[in-house]
């Protein structure tokens, strides 16, 4: 694999952190949203990584076929979570049922802020992986000079 396409492949992984990164926000702002357009409260989505070719130059995609493909990071789906939501005796909320519960989102704080730190984390392993490589291409130019 080129040094190009190793960086490809951390762009994409910078890509799919970021679209993890969007959702975990997504549901704690959706921590109390027990009214939809869909009906009924929020429901917790998250990223499923898997595996994507990288794409890239012509010369880069000849030369990988003789080494083997790229392959990068794509969100392959997002899941919602089905379980069924949080119970909260509010006699007094617009959304209550009439025994006076209210359907929360089954989100917890921690756990959300736990997943947006790991994607923070990958997303900074993707950074520091491109400005290796960078360094590196850096290197081999000062050294035909």
């Amino acid at each position: 694999m080129s040094l190009f396409g190793a960086i490809s492949i951390s762009a994409s992984g910078m890509d799919a952190q970021r679209i993890r990164a969007e959702l975990v926000t997504e549901n704690l702002a959706n921590a109390d949203t027990t009214r939809t357009p869909q009906g009924g409260p929020y429901k917790r989505k998250d990223a499923v990584f898997g595996a994507s070719p990288v794409q890239g130059s012509f010369a880069d995609t000849l030369s990988e076929l003789a080494a083997g493909p790229g392959v990068g990071v794509t969100v392959s789906r997002i899941t919602i979570d089905q379980s069924d939501p949080e119970r909260r005796y509010l006699p007094g909320h617009p959304d209550a049922d009439p025994q006076g519960y209210v359907a929360f989102p089954r989100i917890n704080p921690a756990e959300e802020m736990v997943d947006l730190m790991s994607a923070s984390r990958g997303y900074q392993a993707n950074v520091a992986a491109i400005s290796s490589v960078k360094d590196m291409i850096a290197r081999s130019i000062d050294l035909f000079r």
